[in-house]
């Protein structure tokens, strides 16, 4: 196989990110710059904001990541972009900076599915994990458990039918006081709270099958709060019941997964996969099954162009066909991919 190198670029919502990885010599850079100072002040993603800045960001970071890989255009296989799901501005904004990128440097563009970007992350990792697996992948926009059979062949058994369980994450920390965004500032105030005093549901877990449904918990700790005096203490006790909701959730569900398709290996991917309490749980439940788990560095549990320029690696190892057209989909189903 010649020598494959390939710039990655992420703009699928309010991270602006390029790498450029190489098929033997691994991740060569990775550069990101993050919109939530720009987006802190209304409390969540503005997309017409995001695009801008996006438009700002996105040329000097390709500039920045080939001098850091010490790459020159020339050197490169192809360009591989996220195109899909996510905000449709920004996507734009990246697809169109590839494609024309592509165009001019004479390579091909690969348009990436930012879901599998984040299942496959942990293939950058020093011992990554082999096919087949399973994946929960579990981040603000998304959650999902998937069959992952080979590149490109994904059976999606369950998914969340409301809120994912970062954006579950995210508003309940909007009711308790904290700053946007608030997965971590919630995981942290759990750490100080009372186990115990306040018990949440573990939604769809009575019932068979592996949908997910997070938005209940949203309205039970916000019917929780209103009966408090809103101490730092009932803060701190009704952030840990809510987290400790969403982990047994998902873990009950992983279970159930790995045991109906009898897998190996479960992969964690996705921002809520930085969770110190899901990893540990996920431990205990992966060797309890006589599973390993694997993740990606927590840097790479977020968006980042390091997966994208991964994905279009393989996929351009697999023969998959660069489309002339400048793709961007803001909703995109990650079963109906093909190699």
């Amino acid at each position: 196989m010649p020598n494959t190198r390939i710039l990655g670029i992420e703009t699928s919502c309010d991270e602006t990110a390029v790498a450029v990885y190489d098929h033997r010599q691994g991740l060569l850079a990775h550069v990101l710059h993050s919109q939530i100072d720009l987006h802190a002040y209304y409390g969540g993603v503005v997309p017409e904001l995001a695009s801008r800045d996006h438009i700002q960001r996105l040329l000097p970071l390709v500039r920045e990541a080939l001098s850091q890989a010490h790459t020159q255009p020339a050197e490169l296989s192809a360009i591989a972009y996220t195109a899909g799901p996510g905000l449709l501005g920004a996507l734009l904004v990246g697809a169109g900076v590839a494609r024309s990128l592509a165009w001019g440097w004479g390579l091909p563009a690969l348009a990436i599915h930012h879901l599998e970007g984040h299942l496959l992350a942990p293939l950058l990792e020093p011992d990554p994990p082999a096919f087949p697996f399973l994946c929960l992948l579990v981040s603000g926009g998304h959650t999902l458990l998937v069959d992952v059979q080979a590149l490109g062949v994904y059976r999606i058994l369950g998914e969340s039918i409301d809120d994912a369980a970062g954006e579950a994450f995210d508003k309940t920390a909007k009711l308790l006081g904290l700053g946007y965004p608030g997965g971590a500032a919630l995981a942290a105030l759990a750490l100080q709270g009372e186990p115990g005093r306040f018990s949440f549901p573990r939604p769809m877990t009575d019932r068979p099958g592996l949908d997910f449904s997070f938005s209940g918990l949203k309205t039970h700790a916000l019917t929780t709060l209103r009966g408090l005096a809103g101490t730092d203490q009932d803060r701190a006790d009704v952030a840990h019941a809510f987290e400790a909701a969403v982990v047994d959730t998902l873990c009950i569900k992983t279970r159930r997964a790995l045991q109906q398709i009898q897998a190996q290996r479960v992969v964690v991917a996705g921002g809520v996969g930085a969770n110190q309490r899901l990893r540990q749980q996920l431990a205990e439940l992966a060797h309890s099954e006589g599973a390993s788990v694997h993740y990606p560095r927590i840097a790479f549990c977020t968006d980042n162009a390091a997966m994208i320029a991964l994905a279009g690696c393989l996929r351009l190892a697999h023969g998959s066909d660069p489309d002339l057209s400048i793709c961007a989909q803001a909703r995109w189903d990650l079963s109906s991919l093909r190699v």
